[in-house]
């Protein structure tokens, strides 16, 4: 089982655009819209030219992405660190740790080991029934809440990368 990350280019909007449709179906049934989950290809092609999308391969089929917003860039996060977002994980790759593979490597490889920065954001919806839960679990700490007209309530976490900043 060979998974591998790549930058995702301007070519891949349209399998990123499907794997976030697909990915984030079960969301909208909970009445969770995230925008991700509405993404068109001009849409996927807009979020690669403007943040640091990731995508997990293996032989050829994509099974999940993970993208960072940066501070600088026109969505920055909300705590002048890298945000993440559009994190999805394909139906078919089933349960086998693919989005817990997606959080380490942008967690550990990208954001501690590369960019050096000392801490990462995300936001979810508080109404989630287990994100919140699972991003706690993973060393996040809720910081604050907002509306940001979806329809629901938005958690933002925060997670010390490089425990000299704590």
């Amino acid at each position: 089982m060979t998974q591998t990350f790549r930058l995702a280019q301007a070519a891949d909007a349209p399998a990123l655009a499907d794997l976030l449709r697909q990915a984030y179906v079960s969301n909208t049934e909970l009445g969770i819209h995230f925008a991700a989950a509405h993404a068109d290809v001009e849409a996927a092609k807009k979020h690669i030219s403007n943040n640091v999308c990731y995508l997990l391969e293996e032989h050829g089929q994509l099974l999940g992405t993970i993208s960072l917003r940066m501070p600088w860039g026109p969505n920055p996060g909300p705590s002048g660190v890298p945000h993440i977002g559009w994190l999805a994980v394909s139906p078919t790759a089933g349960k086998k740790g693919v989005g817990s593979r997606l959080l380490d490597f942008i967690e550990q490889d990208i954001a501690r080991d590369q960019l050096k920065c000392p801490a990462l954001t995300l936001g979810t919806a508080v109404e989630h029934p287990w994100l919140p839960q699972l991003y706690a679990n993973r060393g996040y700490e809720k910081f604050a809440e907002t509306d940001l007209g979806l329809g629901h309530i938005t958690a933002y976490f925060k997670k010390i990368i490089i425990e000299s900043f704590r």
